[in-house]
């Protein structure tokens, strides 16, 4: 028992210490600044029944304090709750506003991508293009500061994880840690540093140079990626392109979670796929998040002496590594004290999406079903 209180000690102290700082509310891009130099954008939004959001989304971008060339292009992916025309009433008014109706989707590919995909056919003139989704609100100068962080720092990607909504207990009870968890599979530091092969984005607000884009072939390499943001990332950076990814302060989701079952949903929808549809890395992940998360609480609860305190010791560092998350979304840090049942939730739901997936339900998204790639 004291050398399983051992390895969990030494595996939080290393993810504390040497893992990338993952557990930082940061890296963000600074405020008031402007681009360097003239550049025309294009910002591309795959839709597919978003009724309930896109006025927002689009009105935002139109709303855009942005003095260069600036276009927006909506690709309606057969929408059948109204998305296409609400977006052709805002076009009829701002000729920035570009509807585009999506064509039937072709084999092997996903339907955000072949959305993606014909959109970026309407900004080959753009010397930087703005992948976001349909329901993202961005503030007034986030593109400029997108640029100007681009131009800067010489990214050909700059990406962030924007602000989710977390308002219901749901929203509350996981958010944050989906946040946690997706730093800790992705080191924000290692993104950005050449010499790291970890790549990821958040598909939200992706930022890329036309250079990077015409060097991958746009994303059709990517056209059957799920998980199609970091596969994107992977592409860029194994160009030899610089990347960037942080946490976004002035772009928000209006995506809501109100029941459990909508996160539940978020997570098995495609934890498979990032597990490669494998059942011994699903097998390993789960060993893996038993020790990290079950086994320190159970040592603290359910042991005497120094495994007690281990266990005890190891629960209130991961508690305090939540900490910096839990001040970005406003809440209470005793939250951080639930951070195991919290992993159990997505270890059950990971578990769930491979069940779902060799019951052929897997890799669904907006009434459509991917097989695995």
């Amino acid at each position: 028992m004291l050398v399983l209180a051992s390895i969990v000690v030494a595996a939080w102290v290393y993810l504390a210490v040497a893992h990338g700082r993952f557990w930082q509310s940061g890296p963000e891009l600074p405020h008031h600044v402007t681009p360097l130099r003239m550049a025309r954008v294009a910002v591309v939004i795959p839709a597919r029944d978003e009724a309930e959001h896109i006025e927002h989304t689009l009105c935002a971008l139109l709303q855009q304090d942005y003095r260069w060339p600036f276009r927006v292009i909506l690709v309606d992916d057969n929408s059948t709750d109204g998305t296409g025309d609400i977006a052709r009433d805002l076009a009829a008014e701002d000729p920035r506003l570009t509807v585009v109706q999506g064509q039937p989707l072709p084999a092997g590919w996903t339907g955000k991508m072949w959305a993606v995909s014909q959109g970026l056919e309407y900004a080959p003139e753009a010397d930087y293009v703005l992948l976001t989704d349909a329901d993202i609100v961005h503030a007034s100068s986030h593109v400029a500061q997108l640029v100007a962080a681009a131009q800067a720092g010489n990214y050909d990607l700059v990406s962030e994880m924007v602000r989710l909504r977390c308002k219901t207990l749901p929203e509350r009870f996981a958010i944050p840690a989906f946040v946690f968890f997706f730093a800790m599979l992705y080191p924000f530091a290692r993104v950005a540093d050449k010499r790291s092969k970890v790549a990821a984005a958040a598909g939200g607000t992706m930022l890329l140079s036309q250079a990077a884009l015409q060097r991958i072939d746009g994303v059709s390499r990517i056209r059957a990626e799920l998980i199609d943001d970091c596969a994107l990332a992977r592409e860029v950076k194994r160009g030899g392109y610089a990347t960037w990814l942080g946490h976004a302060t002035r772009a928000t989701s209006l995506r809501k979670y109100p029941h459990f079952a909508d996160i539940w949903q978020m997570i098995a929808r495609t934890a498979y796929v990032q597990l490669q549809y494998s059942p011994l890395l699903l097998l390993g992940t789960v060993a893996g998040m038993l020790l990290l998360y079950a086994v320190p609480l159970a040592l603290a609860l359910h042991t005497r002496g120094i495994t007690m305190w281990c266990g005890a010791a190891t629960w209130v560092l991961m508690a305090a590594l939540f900490q910096p998350i839990l001040r970005r979304y406003q809440q209470p840090p005793l939250w951080g004290m639930a951070l195991p049942l919290i992993a159990m939730f997505y270890m059950a739901a990971t578990i769930g999406s491979a069940i779902r997936f060799y019951r052929g339900k897997g890799g669904q998204w907006k009434n459509r079903t991917y097989p695995a790639t």
